[in-house]
């Protein structure tokens, strides 16, 4: 009789406990600032400096803008709010419900979507926008994969930065930074230069967004002045004589440059510039 009525009260004490366990789980995931991930703790970047990054990276609704260690999503979620697509890649599955939630709540879910994944697995390729709070050798470790990436690229990095590949940008919060990067196109080797049928050869040396040069024509050698590379946009000047400077500019696509040549007093004139394929 004994065995019954324990068995009863066990059974009767599950049941009345039960709504209350099932309360606890369906209770929203709360982070807590410094727990443990995989590579880094979690401290969730300020709202302020979010949008400061979305701003100096020029997010529109064009974009696809990939978070790397998402966290709550709050960067996604930004993102999406202003009309872009965005993906955030989270190895903790308890964050990713809880970005999912915070997207929904947000009226967002339609944009931002999350994925529980490792960002060194992940082929985060097709983003036109990289955004991250790592730590200095993860951002070091993912900047060979981060310069293959498309021409024009934009990478913005709550405070951390890539060692020698400096930043184009800086922008502040209170005593926080982030940083920008814009992912150069491959210029660095010998062209051959073609303006209104006059040929030429450049040789370029390139250190990430910053290169030098000579511009050989007419048996001279030219330096290059001015000379800038922005995503697949580069431009320089050469001085043929004191009194005239030839200003290039001109669209990187692959080992072919096409654009023109501003010459004092004249219109521009087409200019090409060829580097031989790699074999």
């Amino acid at each position: 009789m004994r065995t019954k009525f324990l068995t009863f009260f066990i059974v009767l004490a599950l049941v009345i406990s039960l709504p209350a366990q099932q309360a606890v789980q369906g209770q929203k995931f709360q982070p807590a600032v410094g727990q443990a991930g995989k590579d880094v703790i979690w401290v969730p970047t300020p709202e302020e400096l979010v949008e400061a990054m979305l701003d100096v990276a020029h997010v529109t609704p064009n974009d696809f803008v990939i978070d790397l260690g998402s966290g709550d999503g709050r960067i996604a979620i930004a993102a999406a709010k202003r009309g872009a697509k965005a993906l955030g890649i989270e190895y903790n599955p308890d964050m990713v419900t809880l970005s999912r939630q915070n997207a929904v709540e947000a009226g967002v879910a339609d944009k931002a979507t999350f994925r529980e994944a490792d960002i060194f697995e992940t082929d985060f390729s097709q983003a036109t926008v990289i955004t991250m709070y790592l730590l200095p050798d993860l951002n070091y470790r993912l900047r060979p994969k981060i310069l293959e990436m498309k021409p024009g690229t934009r990478v913005v990095s709550h405070s951390f930065d890539m060692k020698d590949w400096e930043p184009d940008q800086t922008v502040s919060f209170e005593y926080r930074n982030a940083y920008l990067w814009i992912v150069p196109a491959n210029v660095d080797g010998t062209w051959a230069s073609s303006t209104a049928g006059a040929n030429a050869e450049l040789t370029l040396n390139q250190t990430f967004q910053k290169f030098e040069g000579i511009l050989k024509i007419g048996g001279r050698d030219l330096p290059l002045k001015n000379a800038k590379l922005e995503g697949d946009k580069i431009s320089f000047a050469v001085d043929e004589i004191p009194a005239m400077t030839r200003e290039y500019g001109g669209c990187v696509n692959g080992d072919v440059i096409t654009g023109t040549v501003k010459v004092p007093g004249g219109p521009p004139v087409a200019w090409t510039a060829k580097r031989p394929k790699a074999r």
